[in-house]
């Protein structure tokens, strides 16, 4: 005799699992599931153009997040020569050994107010028992650029 019950794990439909995310989240998804695609199919030297797709997606932004995000590149680049540009959610990204640090993402990536620079929980920003791991941009003056460009390093390690 056949059991009548359903696995558990194929109860939801469709339409139920894309409501739990915004029309931005599968997005950034999607761009995910296509990056790692891609590096699994790339050469290990391949890796060469990673700011190139870096640049590129900041060159896709609105006027006011690419010239934070173009800023913030510059400024993690110059602050922390060994960290490694990618793409990481579709956002610029800043790798050391592979793993994503830090990270830019557009007020428009999903309709936020404003700019986030984010780091991960590989980053060595450690202060006590809590500390901020993502910071607003608004806009950058030289004062703003000095503390990314010490968290970057501080991060880096």
């Amino acid at each position: 005799m056949k059991s009548t019950q359903s696995s558990a794990k194929g109860s939801g439909s469709a339409a139920e699992t894309n409501d739990r995310f915004t029309a931005e989240e599968r997005e950034a998804m999607k761009e995910r599931a296509k990056e790692l695609k891609t590096a699994r199919r790339s050469p290990r030297g391949a890796k060469a153009d990673a700011e190139g797709e870096v640049l590129a997606k900041i060159a896709e932004m609105p006027e006011a997040d690419r010239v934070l995000a173009e800023r913030v590149h510059d400024i993690v680049r110059t602050s922390a020569p060994n960290l490694t540009p990618r793409l990481w959610y579709g956002m610029p990204a800043y790798a050391k050994n592979g793993k994503v640090l830090c990270f830019f993402q557009s007020a428009q990536k999903f309709k936020s107010r404003y700019a986030t620079l984010g780091f991960s929980d590989q980053a060595a920003l450690d202060d006590g028992s809590m500390w901020p791991t993502a910071y607003a941009l608004a806009e950058l003056s030289a004062a703003e650029e000095e503390r990314i460009s010490a968290l970057v390093r501080q991060a880096a390690g």
